[in-house]
């Protein structure tokens, strides 16, 4: 009778345990531009932190196999999720950036530079994930952009900072009908260095009696009705060239869209402000931004975007004396053709003013690593690609 009733028990657990889903998914986009560049610098700048002088290297044009990617970074990823029952989930996500010219690992040299989280989603009350993730602003900008934050052209560092990812971070995700809410802590962003200049351990912070420095946190609300859209962020990051001497990097924007038949239109302003341990203002900026999508076809898609930078102040280090630099411009362009669901073929131009593409300067590490060329103050790029996603 004892077995009889523990067999019970056991063929009933195991037929809860069926009824509880789980699955993996593999992913990935393969993206392959050839681009052509003008007044592209043979290396990177040398910068003097004490005076503030950049020097440029000699260039001119390059035409090129991009690593990086085009409309999108090349990248493969597992997204694992777990049925608990009750609307619980468990999930976790690992997401890997290569370079297609060579297979190298890109953010970094990271295994799973994009993306590594795990965590516990409900079905009524959110998303709550722990490891290396996007920051809150990115997340709700991100259907702001023109070009849909493409590798090629658009100024994401410049726009949210180049600390989008960060490493040792805890999310809350929430979705409450039209309005999604999130919010973010990193303990060590990762970020190894401000406007050029290296902080302490890395970036990685969580030093002991030191916990400020290179944390950050921030939040963001979208809210999305068709045909409107608006988003409102906040991040800041507290980066730490020296051990307890934990400065300030902040940004706060808002951001607009409007959907009338095949076209979408969206604007936005994001407002910036770094500063070290004593107060010294390294960067003070108004970055705006507009431009809009529109469906020629069901297969054919046109992107426009304009960018501008009114930047105020940029320091190079807290002993550099403060500077006023030529406010930068973008325009960018990328038309797009689907051969399939999965398949597309693309050609993108940008042309911007007073800076390297992307906005790519010392204000933003360089992050893009468009250097401007010895004498020259405006870039060309166009590239033709093809993307296939899976």
């Amino acid at each position: 009778m004892k077995r009889s009733l523990f067999s019970l028990v056991t063929l009933g657990a195991f037929a809860h345990a069926a009824q509880a889903q789980s699955s993996i998914t593999l992913y990935g986009v393969v993206d392959a531009p050839i681009e052509f560049v003008t007044n592209m610098a043979n290396g990177a700048p040398t910068v003097n932190l004490t005076t503030g002088a950049v020097t440029r290297q000699p260039g001119g044009n390059r035409i090129s196999l991009t690593p990086s990617g085009g409309l999108s970074n090349s990248r493969w990823g597992l997204l694992g999720v777990e049925d608990l029952g009750g609307g619980l989930h468990a999930l976790f996500t690992l997401e890997n950036g290569f370079g297609l010219t060579n297979g190298s690992l890109q953010q970094g040299g990271r295994m799973f530079g994009r993306q590594a989280f795990v965590g516990l989603k409900h079905d009524t009350f959110g998303k709550l994930t722990f490891g290396r993730q996007y920051t809150s602003m990115l997340d709700v900008f991100a259907n702001f952009g023109p070009l849909n934050f493409s590798t090629m052209y658009e100024p994401v560092a410049a726009q949210v900072g180049f600390n989008y990812r960060q490493d040792n971070t805890v999310k809350y995700t929430g979705v409450f009908g039209k309005l999604t809410a999130e919010a973010h802590w990193s303990f060590g962003t990762g970020v190894t260095a401000v406007d050029l200049v290296p902080l302490a351990g890395n970036g990685a912070g969580q030093t002991p009696g030191h916990f400020r420095d290179n944390t950050a946190y921030g939040a963001g609300l979208a809210y999305a009705s068709n045909p409107f859209g608006i988003a409102i962020a906040y991040d800041q990051w507290n980066p730490a060239v020296t051990v307890g001497s934990a400065g300030e990097a902040k940004k706060a924007g808002v951001a607009a869209s409007y959907v009338f038949g095949s076209a979408k239109i969206m604007a936005g302003y994001r407002w910036g402000q770094t500063k070290d341990a004593f107060g010294n203002t390294f960067v003070r900026d108004d970055y705006y931004w507009a431009g809009g999508n529109y469906q020629i076809t069901p297969t054919l898609k046109l992107s426009l975007g304009y960018y501008y930078d009114n930047l105020k102040t940029l320091r190079i280090s807290s002993t550099a004396p403060s500077t006023n630099p030529p406010n930068p411009w973008q325009v960018s362009f990328a038309l797009d053709y689907y051969l399939s669901k999965r398949t597309d073929i693309y050609l993108t131009f940008a042309y911007v003013k007073n800076a390297a593409l992307d906005f790519d300067n010392a204000a933003n590490s360089f992050a893009d690593a468009y250097y401007l060329a010895q004498g020259k103050s405006n870039q060309l790029g166009t590239a033709i690609g093809i993307r296939h996603r899976f």
